[in-house]
């Protein structure tokens, strides 16, 4: 018997892939990347090598090599067509070949192929991209080396054909036979402030006093359990500026790559105003695949997702606006919706619906979006549409997905949100772009939470109109812009335009200026900003190809959805850019062999690795939640006011039917019966701080006011006879004295979780206001001295 030799898959089976290395330059807000990975052939037999693996949608790929004995090979991007017939014809003559394509459902997705790989041989193949950085909330510029690429479920209308139907084995984490390494060049003129990342770094080196340059590097042992996260703080990051980049000396001018290039980048100023909103329509379409039975984060005792979602739910119920139309979509191998349509935001409706929020369960099997997608466009009630979309991100054809969306963006807007390690990029970024809304992501121990109500306060916000940029250069000279006119523009957003200029280039010392003027709330509002006009040379050409990148994000609804002349633009760009598109493939041919290889290849796909299950946060004896099933013949009945219990006769119904016991496991929320009461009336008991914020919200009426009773007592940590004892004055209805308790609390105990209860908390001082008058300074002083607090009263006069 001969021995399998070398790192084998569980089928023993060597595998060729041995170590993936990653070097990123990250250079103010755009990162260039070079990834390579280094094969070798441990069989007595030549191989044909598969290796599929994710990437972020925004890069653009420019660059594909092969090092092979010393010798490099660079790849020639070609229609996709022609590459697929001259990567088969290579190899059919024994020669060595490399294919790198993206898949044709996904942007995120690509394959890399290497053919005729000898027995002993090694191979190193690198792809180059370059990518712009998102911005956090909090400044942080953010870099993600995709390292999970999750099952993606194919839509049951389309066919499979997609680099995902590889049948690539799944290997557990301890036996993934590569290893990774990444090093990171940081350089900003602002100076670095510091470093964070989901996976242990080396200690940060700066390479000058001046703290403008840094090396950072991923700590050895790295096994492909998360995406590589890097968060980096610059002193300053919203200062605008503008780049200029010289064109390729070998392009005709007056072409894309031939004129020079510019980068402008933008933060406007846009004042939080709170705006009284009264109508609209929002619709949240959330994932209850199998997948979000899963936690948050990879670490021990966290939030399990579906969890997180249904706190989430019931945080952006809370704080919706009277007046406006509202349902709930839940989504898997099928959909269900709360409501027939959608319903007015009354305190009977938002009752209705937390009722239900509080059964959901991830039971709805695969991730098939499109179908509710469609139903939830037949729904648009005359009011803007604002949809909000939760998923992992698993769907293979992304861009039927996208095509629908993009079909339906005059009816609205979408705000869409990709949960944990490996959801698609080119799902959750695509479907938010072409609809004038935002993308998140919700990774490690980012809270899902806090960036859904950011994006409900962004859909709240007051609409920013006649949106314009406008140039100030020498005659002769004229800036031609290629990104997409910018339509809406939200506060806290960066805002990035590219543009290619014609004409006559003046002397190094001449300058342009640029303009971007928007209007809000009927003030003409502008910013400005005077650059050099000499342009600066670079190798990779980034501000050209990201250019490029964006005019192809524009263009390229997918290979099956793109037709006629936007296809054909499509291809153009891309083989005149360089950037790999979904109709362009990289492909190069060794035929500098010493003897053709000669017989049939054997197959190989390298292995991915199946995540272990991590634990979550809270533990199965809280209270029982019940199968979803039950509410689809049963409807909730409403329980009292502001109780979280499950009503008697859903509990009966359940019963009856048998349904499976579940824990209820957001919020950490305990529930027991109270000593002596007859009425089987459930208290809530503080289990930290945190989880009463949580309490607290869920007994918010629609209104914005709470109701004066045991169970905000017993979250006050206060008994109802001395709540009841202080009240200031008789006049003043006990609603408005429970209403301003709760504000205080809220401002003294959860200021850590202010983004999550601003909206909700805005209501309530509106709703003070209304019914307090002219007595609300009296009764906030009350409730300072009672809540011993010294919570500023002016916050309720504006």
């Amino acid at each position: 018997m001969v021995r399998a030799c070398g790192l084998l898959t569980r089928h023993n089976q060597p595998v060729a892939l041995k170590n993936i290395s990653v070097v990123v330059s990250i250079r103010e807000f755009v990162a260039g990347v070079s990834a390579t990975l280094h094969y070798k052939n441990e069989e007595n037999v030549a191989l044909e090598v598969f290796f599929v693996f994710p990437m972020d949608e925004d890069s653009a790929v420019h660059t594909f090599e092969a090092l092979v004995d010393g010798k490099k090979i660079v790849a020639e991007l070609q229609d996709k067509t022609t590459a697929y017939a001259s990567y088969e014809d290579a190899i059919s003559q024994g020669y060595q070949a490399y294919l790198l394509e993206e898949d044709k459902c996904s942007r995120d997705v690509f394959c890399c192929n290497v053919g005729n790989l000898q027995p002993g041989s090694e191979v190193a193949l690198t792809l180059r991209y370059v990518q712009e950085l998102p911005l956090e909330a909090d400044g942080a510029l953010r870099y993600v080396l995709p390292a999970i690429l999750n099952p993606r479920y194919h839509l049951s209308e389309s066919p499979e054909d997609s680099c995902l139907d590889l049948k690539a084995p799944i290997v557990p984490l301890k036996d993934l036979p590569y290893t990774l390494t990444m090093m990171a060049n940081i350089s900003s003129q602002h100076g670095i402030d510091r470093v964070q990342s989901n996976c242990p770094l080396s200690p940060m080196e700066y390479l000058e006093d001046a703290k403008t340059s840094a090396q950072v590097s991923l700590a050895e042992g790295h096994k492909f359990d998360r995406d590589v996260e890097l968060l980096i703080y610059y002193s300053a990051v919203h200062s605008p500026s503008v780049a200029v980049e010289t064109g390729m000396p070998e392009k005709k001018p007056d072409s894309l790559m031939g004129d020079p290039g510019v980068m402008v980048s933008f933060y406007p100023d846009i004042p939080e105003v709170e705006t009284a909103v009264t109508g609209g329509q929002f619709v949240f379409l959330m994932d209850r695949s199998g997948s979000m039975q899963t936690p948050m984060s990879k670490e021990n005792r966290s939030q399990l997702r579906i969890d997180a979602a249904k706190e989430t739910l019931i945080l952006l119920l809370k704080s919706l606006p009277l007046g406006c139309y509202f349902n709930i979509y839940g989504f898997g191998s099928s959909f269900e919706a709360f409501f027939p349509h959608s319903v007015k935001y009354t305190q009977q409706t938002m009752e209705e619906a937390v009722e239900r929020v509080k059964v959901l369960c991830a039971d709805l099997g695969g991730t098939e979006i499109l179908t509710p997608l469609r139903e939830i466009f037949k729904d648009i009630r005359g009011h803007p549409l604002q949809l909000f979309v939760f998923t992992d991100g698993e769907v293979a054809d992304t861009f039927s997905v996208i095509k629908e969306v993009k079909f339906n963006r005059t009816k609205h807007r979408c705000f869409s949100f990709g949960i944990g390690e490996g959801a698609s990029t080119s799902l959750i970024k695509s479907i938010a772009r072409v609809s004038g809304g935002t993308s998140e992501f919700i990774r490690g121990k980012d809270r899902m939470q806090s960036k859904a109500l950011r994006s409900l306060k962004r859909s709240l916000q007051s609409v920013v109109e006649d949106i314009s940029l406008s140039w100030n250069l020498p005659p002769d000279l004229t800036a031609n812009m290629l990104s997409p006119e910018q339509t809406v523009i939200f506060r806290g957003q960066r805002l990035i335009f590219y543009a290619q200029l014609t004409g006559t280039m003046p002397p190094e010392e001449a300058e342009g200026e640029v303009c971007l003027k928007y209007t809000l709330q009927g003030k003409t509002m502008e910013q400005k900003v005077t650059f050099s006009l000499q342009p600066k040379y670079d190798s990779n050409f980034t501000i050209h190809r990201l250019a490029a990148k964006s005019l192809i994000q524009t263009k390229d609804l997918g290979f099956r959805e793109t037709l006629g002349r936007e296809r054909k633009d499509v291809l153009n760009i891309s083989l005149e850019s360089g950037v790999m598109s979904t109709f362009t493939a990289f492909v190069a041919i060794n035929k500098e062999l010493s003897q053709p290889v000669q017989g049939p290849l054997v197959h190989r796909e390298i292995p991915r690795a199946v995540l272990p299950q991590v634990k979550s946060k809270y533990p199965a004896f809280h209270r029982p939640m019940l199968d979803a099933s039950c509410l689809s013949s049963n409807p909730p009945v409403l329980c009292q006011r502001d109780s979280l219990a499950l009503s008697p006769k859903i509990m009966a119904s359940c019963a009856a039917k048998k349904c499976p016991q579940k824990s209820l496991n957001f919020g950490s929320i305990h529930q027991k019966k109270k000593i002596g009461s007859s009425t089987s009336e459930t208290i809530l008991q503080n289990d930290s701080k945190e989880d009463s914020i949580v309490q607290l919200i869920f007994l918010q009426n629609a209104n914005g006011s709470w109701t004066l009773n045991e169970r905000l007592a017993s979250i006050l940590g206060m008994k109802l006879e001395d709540i009841k004892a202080a009240h200031p004055d008789e006049r003043v209805d006990s609603s408005v004295w429970a209403t301003v308790l709760a504000v205080i609390w809220l401002h003294t105990n959860g200021m850590d979780r202010e983004c999550e209860w601003d909206l909700l908390e805005r209501k309530a001082r509106a709703w003070i206001r209304s019914h307090a008058g002219c007595t609300t300074h009296k009764v906030v002083k009350a409730a300072n001295t009672f809540l011993k607090s010294s919570v500023d009263p002016a916050i309720f006069t504006f």
